[in-house]
């Protein structure tokens, strides 16, 4: 704890006991656990928005976590650029809370360095820049010399750039926690500190049992915010967050006579090599870092009496990084340590919070692993405020959405992913780069085969899955880099293999959503809100939230006409089940099958010959038309056959159990031995998808969109009533402000990765959501939204791709095959 802190938390333990002697009421509208930045913002946003019987419930004293030990350093930038938008709303909103509470935040808005000592580091910081010309975030180079001028004690002869961002600064964490609590109050919140939780159970007719030591709160919704305790908390609803306290160091400095005598605050900064952030505190300076070696704290569970206590520092962990530090402000190693801080705070398996209602529960929501409190509190409140209130949140929080994980994330993964996270929190990550950690979670039938056949394989929603083929396993693999790599050429010939003969890619990565019963075409009619199939065909349709928003491009197939199977993403799978079963009717059964069906989907123009060595079915394009499906026999297994494709060719899925994935793929490769039959991977795909302008979930098609903007209305029936049906006939009157473009790119051994800004005449009017190499046509292209204005075939914008701008082309047609003769043939 610092010295200003220190005093703050003197300060605000003696105004605490407002809450001791209160009773609590019996019902509320909601409850929150736990009593740091985040659940007391909570609190604030909720009261603020309309909920009066909104009660905050704290085991010890507001703070007694993570929260009064926190730096309370803030900065805007994440490596998700939604987040980014809410942690500069969290930083503009201390004004507020301290205008409206009467309690100091302590806010210093010094503005603060992102610094590069390398030019790897200077392209990263050139990728956030980029980003922020669209989000609107103050950003700004500067040279060398001014890093000197606005910070004496840093020694610029070490960097080869630095960012400005005017947004960042520092607070005081106790402050900032009361200020959000007492703001509440100012709209009916309340809290009761002293007040632990010791059991939480769902009531028949899906309110909750809050029981405490002091009585028990009826509820109707539940709000996890346990912070160190997340995970003892969930053990009380039978839930398992994967999420990890992990041990964190900072030092603070004694007087060093260049601060005291500045006349002004200094700025924070950020030095990535070196690992460390630091800050001006009182007439020192406050430097921290994330230890190379990170040490996980109470794996087994945080101890209940555990509450403002620090642990002893291991200085020996940092050391290495002291040394760089004190290389770089050389006055760091001149002066002495008075405090060194050792205190645990709670990180999730990406290093982003969990937030938002939980999958397979009715009124359970949760806010935890936020370890960046101080910049993502604000905005973690208000997304989950908005999200409990209006059904859902105003931006695509998907970077934070608790049902991106699914019961594959078990408590021993999330240590070793929070871990790894942990050691990387400066560390970039490369758009070709996958992590060594936490692997081999899910695996299919044919994941030995394949590394055998020299698959790099990538991890998605816990499944290893093939991102392209070297020529043997000591083959296979790249060096992390933000240009083309090494796999260009094995996924050119991949790609070469589908255009002029035959290859076959993996699907258990995909997402099956089974629906069955007499009530199952009319619900899916309702939710849906393109055209539902007949019995033995396929359509594609979007699925709209009720305010008009993208929540699915999903591929219905009619088994019969009481029984359903969706295909989609399968990062999305655990939220469309949360979305699927919140108010599922009595005449149908749901469940989510992902598991349960693997497969291999064939494409190119030799795909219906090899199918047809391998299955007793008719598959001769009159036989068996695009968009036809079936339930029949290939390769010897039981399968559903589905006559659609992916890649713009010519294609099949074949969907079978798990245990016939094998023979199904001998099958295949024997079948296809003689018609140049190759494996591909995820990366071949995304480059064919580009060709056609088909967008991806998680990219081009999210919450952020409509179906206007994105071209998905085309899919839509408007001649039925669906959810969000209002919403989009009012968007689609009123025109989309931006639409979905995709754009070929001048440009040469590189490529977009995505969130790069799109400009016209030096203003950005939108944003890259994927991109790469097109190998069938040759050429580097993007997707992305652009203003209405801009987005006009044939007009040429800019793209900016580390730092500098090129030529981007708006298309009027897909690149490839533009009439789909290839695939419908």
């Amino acid at each position: 704890m610092t010295d200003d802190n220190l005093v703050q938390s003197t300060l605000n333990k003696q105004t605490d006991d407002s809450s001791r002697g209160k009773p609590l009421p019996s019902h509320a509208k909601a409850v929150i656990i736990g009593g740091g930045v985040v659940g007391c913002s909570i609190l604030f946003h909720l009261s603020k928005f309309g909920w009066k019987d909104v009660i905050l419930l704290e085991r010890n004293e507001l703070t007694s976590g993570s929260s009064w030990h926190a730096a309370g350093q803030i900065h805007t930038i994440s490596s998700d650029p939604n987040i980014s938008r809410l942690q500069s709303y969290t930083i503009g909103l201390y004004k507020e809370i301290e205008e409206l509470s009467g309690q100091s935040v302590g806010l210093h808005m010094t503005g603060g360095f992102y610094l590069a000592s390398n030019k790897t580091w200077y392209d990263y910081l050139k990728r956030e820049r980029s980003k922020a010309r669209y989000m609107g975030l103050h950003q700004e180079w500067i040279d060398l010399k001014e890093i000197a001028d606005r910070h004496p004690l840093i020694d610029p002869k070490h960097y080869y750039a630095a960012l400005w961002d005017d947004q960042d600064g520092d607070l005081d964490p106790s402050g900032t926690t009361y200020a959000f609590a007492k703001a509440a109050r100012t709209f009916g919140g309340q809290y009761f500190t002293h007040t632990p939780v010791i059991g939480t159970t769902m009531r028949p007719d899906g309110q909750w049992e809050v029981k405490t030591e002091r009585g028990t709160v009826i509820a109707e919704h539940v709000v996890n915010c346990g912070g160190l305790w997340a995970r003892e908390v969930g053990h009380m609803a039978g839930l398992n967050f994967p999420v990890q306290p992990m041990e964190h160091h900072y030092l603070i400095t004694d007087r060093i006579d260049e601060i005291a005598n500045a006349g002004r605050r200094l700025p924070c900064g950020i030095d990535y090599e070196a690992n460390i952030y630091f800050r001006q505190e009182r007439d020192g300076m406050l430097l921290g870092t994330y230890e190379p070696v990170g040490t996980p704290w109470k794996v087994g569970g945080t101890p209940w009496e555990f509450g403002h206590e620090l642990l002893p520092p291991k200085l020996e962990n940092i050391a290495d990084r002291l040394e760089l530090a004190f290389e770089r402000v050389p006055a760091l190693a001149e002066a002495g340590i008075k405090d060194a801080i050792n205190g645990p705070f709670t990180f999730g398996p990406d290093g982003n919070p969990m937030i938002g209602p939980v999958p397979g529960m009715r009124n359970y929501w949760c806010a935890v692993g936020v370890m960046a409190g101080f910049c993502q509190g604000g905005g973690v409140g208000l997304t989950l405020a908005e999200w409990m209130i209006d059904g859902e949140p105003s931006i695509d929080v998907w970077a934070m959405d608790v049902a991106r994980f699914g019961d594959w994330a078990t408590p021993d993964w999330g240590t070793v992913k929070s871990t790894e996270n942990y050691e990387r929190r400066f560390v970039m990550t490369f758009p070709n780069e996958t992590l060594p950690k936490g692997r081999l979670q899910k695996t299919t039938a044919l994941y030995d085969r394949l590394v055998a056949k020299g698959a790099r394989m990538g991890q998605g929603f816990g499944l290893e899955n093939a991102l392209w083929f070297a020529d043997g396993p000591e083959d296979a693999h790249e060096e992390p880099t933000f240009e083309r790599n090494r796999s260009h050429d094995y996924v050119a010939r991949e790609v070469k293999a589908v255009q002029e003969a035959v290859g076959g890619i993996e699907i258990a990565n995909f997402a099956k959503h089974e629906f069955k019963g007499a009530g199952a075409r009319a619900y899916l009619d309702r939710i849906l809100a393109g055209y539902v199939p007949k019995p033995g065909r396929l359509t594609l349709t979007p699925m709209l939230t009720p305010k008009g928003r993208l929540y699915g491009d999903l591929t219905v197939a009619c088994l019969a006409e009481d029984h359903f199977m969706l295909f989609g993403s399968g990062a999305m799978q655990e939220a469309h089940r949360r979305w699927f079963t919140r108010d599922l009717p009595a005449d149908l059964t749901y469940a989510n099958v992902s598991d349960d069906w693997h497969g291999i989907a064939l494409s190119g123009p030799k795909s219906r010959a090899l199918l047809q060595r391998i299955t007793r079915e008719d598959v001769s394009v009159e036989a068996f038309k695009f968009r036809d499906l079936r339930q029949t026999f290939v390769g010897g297994v039981p399968v559903i056959l589905n006559r659609i494709s992916f890649s713009g060719e010519l294609g099949y899925e074949i969907y079978c159990k798990p245990q016939y994935l094998l023979r199904l793929a001998e099958a295949v490769e024997e079948a296809g031995a003689d018609l140049g039959y190759r494996w591909y991977g995820a990366r071949a795909l995304m480059s064919m998808r580009l060709e056609k302008g088909w967008g991806v979930w998680t990219l081009e098609f999210r919450p952020d969109f409509n179906a206007v903007e994105s071209g998905m209305d085309a899919f839509i029936n408007w001649n039925k009533d669906f959810v969000g049906k209002a919403a989009a006939e009012e968007q689609r009157a009123k025109g989309p402000a931006r639409k979905l473009v995709t754009m070929v790119i001048e440009v040469d051994g590189i490529d977009v990765s995505g969130d790069e800004a799109v400009l016209q005449d030096g203003a950005a009017v939108g944003y890259v959501s994927s991109g790469g190499y097109a190998h069938r046509t040759g050429q580097s292209m993007a997707m992305g939204y652009v203003a209405t204005e801009a987005a006009t075939p044939g007009t040429v914008l800019s793209v900016e791709i580390l730092g500098e701008m090129y030529p981007a082309t708006i298309l009027g047609a897909p690149a490839y095959d533009p009439n789909g003769g290839n695939m419908r043939g």
